[in-house]
């Protein structure tokens, strides 16, 4: 089986650019596909590797929220250096840090996708308390792909630290106030298996946008991970065409 390459990546295109951000406890190889597709298209392409993802449960550990933000906006920056314009793309808690970033960047779009606007599961109220006492927790969540091949694209933690999971929680809470100030142009995509966050999350998030240019895309046969899952080609290609539609030049 193929090693997968956890290092941040970056394809030198043309003069639009594209940051691309993993998830929570993942790392570049869920964004790594679709950013070689976008690179074929021409676009300069960073994919970033957020403070303590991508080694070990105890690297992440000593991180949080302002630390993955600070890794997304130095993609961002060196974007901003070589291109004329810049859109960023993130899933799930890289959705969040798009939506963050647009509310304090002038991006030229955003797309957003498989972001969390509230969770459902009772238990997480109580882990603000619970990480005093309790360090680690394993998430017992049954694979929501429905590509069986899909897992092999994908790298992240088996084990959690509750203090990270707290700090995931404000961050959630910030982005989704901060919406209103969204002006860049979005691209919201959810998958209709997903059974980590609330699908209505999507919809939630569409409806807060502070900014008039808005588009949301339902995708009826993929889990969390659209863009490694079974519909990907066609969820890059939705993402490329946003890009196009909403490039200056």
């Amino acid at each position: 089986m193929k090693t997968l390459d956890l290092n941040p990546f970056f394809f030198e295109g043309g003069p639009t650019g594209c940051l691309l951000i993993h998830g929570f406890s993942g790392s570049p190889p869920e964004m790594r596909l679709m950013g070689e597709y976008l690179a074929g298209k021409g676009l300069t392409v960073r994919g970033v590797r957020l403070a303590g993802h991508g080694t070990t449960p105890e690297d992440m550990a000593r991180t949080g929220w302002r630390d993955w933000v600070a890794s997304a906006e130095e993609g961002l920056r060196e974007l901003e250096s070589l291109c004329e314009q810049v859109f960023v793309a993130g899933l799930s808690m890289g959705g969040l840090i798009t939506l963050h970033l647009a509310a304090h960047h002038p991006l030229a779009g955003i797309v957003a996708m498989a972001a969390p606007a509230y969770i459902t599961d009772w238990r997480f109220r109580f882990l603000p308390l619970a990480q005093y006492f309790i360090r680690w927790v394993t998430p017992d969540i049954e694979s929501d792909l429905t590509d069986s091949e899909a897992e092999k694209r994908l790298s992240s933690y088996r084990v959690l630290p509750v203090r990270c999971i707290v700090s995931l929680g404000q961050l959630m809470r910030l982005a989704r106030r901060e919406l209103p100030q969204v002006k860049a142009p979005a691209l919201i995509m959810q998958g209709e298996k997903d059974h980590h966050v609330p699908v209505d999350s999507a919809r939630v998030i569409f409806e807060e946008l502070g900014t008039a240019e808005k588009e949301i895309v339902w995708w009826p046969n993929s889990g969390h991970c659209i863009t490694v899952d079974s519909e990907r080609e066609a969820v890059w290609a939705r993402a490329h065409e946003f890009i196009v539609k909403h490039s200056r030049g």
